[in-house]
């Protein structure tokens, strides 16, 4: 099948299968707990209310592992969606707290599903032996247990007497897929009415006893170094609490945030120029181009195909910006932020607090977007700085300003890629990039170096002979982070334009080509359906064209077709893209709809607008009104997205369309207009 979507609790820890020490943070609960080895360490309770909880080891920032998560639990305990609630758990001491690489869903599917089953098992034998009847002939459904004679009892009604169970009367496998009635069935998410409604809570919206605004002056350009601070007037103001040095500025703590903006802009400070004022666009590129490793010798009569390629800084820009509530006291700390590394979070907080991590405590919420954001901590530290000096709780935000201007970004890249073309067939490739490592000696701040990526080439997607690949680096003092799809955004884009341009050489069709050279059979399903999808080849007006790029990775694959109307070179539209992914098992095929659509936004928005430009070691961009990352009306008009369907249990998705997409509308461009786009994004 093809989905095409335009009080008393019972407490079961898993891992499953034998009887160590309760799970860190498991509500204590009468009866049995059930825990093991893996690292998820996952705690479902049924309370007297018939209500089933699991507190998640991932942080939600919309790409709805929530509502995926509830669908396992829902599944293997027969209960009602209604009736799954999941929670974000606190920062651990060990296990698995990690959102990231696309790895949540696929991380979760055993064993969220493994406890939920061992929960109904004993929920049924429970059942089972107040009836004095055989558990097998009792059956779950609604989130109770029904007896054969219609009988019935919720589950919360169970939980006293489930909990003491330790061997079960029934089998505690889970379902196989052919069962499923939940997991697969497209659904809305759980939290969708609370996000519209406003309901939803933000780090913003938490209120903390005592916790008090604060904002940070920050310097003009990148790491620039305070040299002196005039605190008089910004003080006087009405509402000003306190005025804090901090490493790479000064953070006013106010009664409200309106107090805190108006005195940061009444401070007088002076600054000296950080250490990248003397370089801009022009020499990182040149300096970037000149670190790309030198090209083999290709082989003996054989034909070159080459392209380089630039890629600008990309910020991240979540909707939501970057807020953390902070409570440091002499002997303890308490956090309050949404965080994709939360047991980073706390370890760091400890070490720069120099307390225990028994003493910190780091409440994850739910963020408002990430995109690899919030994998780093920054604003939580600032908060930590802040409340510990000003002595009182601190409800820390960054402007938008403050995250585009001195946040984390996509590094700038370079890529050098050569394709040998002998007998009508490409008998070797290689590609050798070159990318921006951070420099850092700053307390608290993590660094993100270009000697540990890894060597750039996917071309391994294709039958292209001799493979080959490697990547040099220039280290600057820019603030970096992991951006959605990391390394794969700029290195599959890049080498899927190659590869059309390998099928032009050939005088071939771009599709037929890689029907014929892909090497997956995975990747030529998904492309065979979206070219299908998108009728491929069909005849356009002229400044219209379609383009075409293929992506494997965390185990799935995709297929992006987009249709581009460049008539006004300099004002491109997408007007179609058709996806087609295979992601193994889906859980939610409503989800992954949307994780596609937003990778498709983002592959339009890098390719063709977002960018960011350095000015003498300064960020020009300050806004969404100067960083130009798609509206509405730059999105496609229409968008399909289609899940080819195979066993196996889940890959990932929330990374796997970027490349795709990105390399689709490159290539729609490049056909459109006749040209060859090198650099990115196009308007730079």
């Amino acid at each position: 099948m093809v989905h095409t979507v335009a009080a008393a609790t019972l407490t079961v820890a898993a891992p499953l299968g034998c009887d160590t020490p309760r799970a860190e943070g498991a509500t204590a609960a009468p009866g049995v707990l059930v825990t093991g080895t893996d690292e998820e360490m996952l705690v479902l309770e049924v309370t007297a209310a018939n209500e089933v909880v699991v507190r998640l080891p991932r942080v939600e920032v919309g790409q709805g592992i929530t509502t995926a998560v509830a669908m396992m639990i829902a599944e293997e305990l027969d209960a009602r969606l209604a009736d799954v609630r999941i929670p974000l758990a606190d920062a651990r001491s060990k296990g698995n707290q990690y959102t990231g690489g696309s790895s949540s869903v696929s991380s979760l599917y055993g064993p969220a599903r493994q406890l939920a089953a061992t929960a109904r098992a004993r929920l049924v034998t429970a059942a089972a032996r107040r009836w004095r009847l055989p558990a097998h002939t009792l059956r779950t459904w609604n989130t109770r247990v029904v007896a054969p004679d219609g009988r019935t009892a919720t589950f919360g009604s169970l939980t006293a007497s489930a909990a003491r169970i330790r061997t079960p009367d029934v089998p505690n496998k889970p379902k196989p897929a052919s069962r499923h009635r939940v997991i697969g069935k497209p659904t809305t998410r759980i939290d969708a009415r609370d996000i519209v409604t406003g309901a939803a809570k933000y780090a913003g919206d938490l209120a903390v006893a005592g916790a008090k605004p604060t904002v940070v002056a920050r310097p003009p350009t990148l790491r620039g170094r305070l040299v002196s601070l005039d605190d008089t007037a910004a003080r006087a103001l009405p509402g000003v609490h306190a005025v804090v040095r901090i490493p790479g500025g000064v953070a006013v703590v106010a009664d409200t945030f309106h107090h805190a903006f108006q005195a940061r802009d009444a401070l007088r400070i002076r600054w000296a120029d950080g250490p990248l004022a003397p370089l801009s666009d022009k020499e990182i590129r040149a300096r970037l181009r000149a670190a790309v490793p030198r090209l083999g010798a290709p082989p003996r009569g054989s034909t070159q195909i080459e392209g380089e390629f630039a890629f600008a800084f990309v910020s991240h820009a979540p909707m939501e910006v970057l807020t953390a509530v902070a409570d440091v006291r002499a002997d303890r700390a308490e956090l309050w932020f949404a965080t994709q590394t939360p047991m980073d979070a706390r370890e760091a907080v400890a070490g720069l607090l120099g307390l225990p991590k028994t003493a910190v405590r780091v409440h994850v919420t739910r963020g408002g977007g990430s995109f690899g954001r919030r994998l780093n901590f920054d604003q939580a530290i600032e908060a930590v700085l802040v409340s510990r000096a000003a002595r009182r709780p601190v409800k820390l935000m960054w402007s938008r300003n403050d995250d585009i201007r001195h946040g984390r970004m996509r590094p700038a890249d370079h890529h050098r890629i050569r394709a040998s073309v002998a007998g009508g067939r490409v008998v070797a490739f290689q590609h050798m990039s070159a990318s921006v490592g951070e420099s850092s000696d700053e307390k608290g701040r993590t660094a993100q170096s270009a000697a540990v990526r890894p060597l750039p080439s996917d071309s391994g997607l294709y039958n292209f002979g001799r493979v080959s690949g490697d990547s040099g680096g220039i280290e600057l003092p820019v603030p970096l982070g992991a951006w959605r799809s990391v390394d794969s955004g700029t290195m599959r884009t890049a080498e899927e334009i190659v590869v059309d341009d390998i099928a032009r050489a050939l005088g071939l069709d771009p599709v037929a080509f890689r029907r014929t050279t892909l090497r997956s059979k995975a990747v030529k399903a998904v492309l065979a359906k979206a070219a299908a999808a998108g009728r491929w080849g069909r005849r356009m007006p002229a400044g219209t064209a379609q383009g075409v790029a293929v992506h494997e990775e965390y185990g799935s694959a995709v297929a992006c077709l987009a249709e581009i109307d460049a008539t006004d070179p300099k004002n491109p539209r997408i007007t179609k893209v058709v996806m087609a992914a295979d992601v193994g098992t889906v859980v939610n095929p409503r989800g992954l709809q949307a994780q596609l659509m937003g990778t498709a936004v983002d592959g339009i928005s890098t390719v063709l607008r977002a960018g960011l430009h350095i000015d003498r070691g300064a960020v020009r961009e300050g806004s969404f009104a100067d960083f130009h990352y798609a509206r509405q009306r730059h999105a496609p008009l229409e968008f399909e997205a289609h899940v080819v369907p195979s066993g196996g249990d889940p890959g990932g998705a929330g990374e796997l369309g970027v490349p795709a997409a990105a390399g689709a509308v490159a290539n729609a461009y490049a056909r459109a207009t006749g040209t060859k786009p090198r650099s990115f994004p196009l308007d730079f």
